[in-house]
């Protein structure tokens, strides 16, 4: 049993939380200057990869930008060689957004080796410990999210020029 104060040991932790969202930032960023764009281009990559082609409306409301942020978005995006769009084969109105090969190898020639040696980091870890990883990050999220959409609502907002 460890031997340090309980209330120290939150505190500990939720520095830790903090400081490694901070370095998180840092590296994407990086990552954006590398590339020439700015975090929203970043997070809409981000999106691409993860969930794979969509829509430019799905894109729009799962990076939660309004129609003409996106459409600006994409258009830097599509400049820069890093998205394509495509007709969609089912509603010829509809356009797709994909990830082009120059983005992907951009992207991992600069998140690649974090992700390998977090990896190698992960695997020294017992099932039972990544469970309690797994959940307690999966449950920030979600903190994360719900925060978000409270400070960007207008309850939040009034709340937070209350104290301004």
């Amino acid at each position: 049993m460890s031997k340090e104060n309980p209330e120290e040991l939150v505190n500990s932790v939720a520095r830790e939380i903090a400081e490694f969202q901070d370095a998180a930032g840092m590296v994407d960023e990086a990552v954006a200057q590398r590339m020439g764009i700015n975090l929203t281009d970043l997070r809409c990559l981000g999106l691409l990869l993860r969930h794979g082609a969509m829509g430019a409306g799905q894109l729009a409301a799962a990076a939660e930008l309004s129609p003409g942020a996106m459409t600006a978005a994409l258009d830097r995006l599509e400049r820069l060689g890093y998205i394509a769009r495509v007709r969609s084969s089912t509603d010829r109105r509809g356009v797709i957004v994909e990830v082009t090969p120059t983005a992907y190898q951009l992207l991992e020639a600069c998140y690649g080796p974090l992700g390998l040696e977090g990896l190698a980091r992960l695997e020294q870890y017992s099932a039972a410990e990544l469970i309690l990883l797994r959940d307690f990050l999966r449950q920030g999220r979600e903190l994360q999210m719900r925060h978000a959409a409270r400070i960007r609502s207008r309850d939040g907002a009034s709340s937070l020029n209350d104290h301004a």
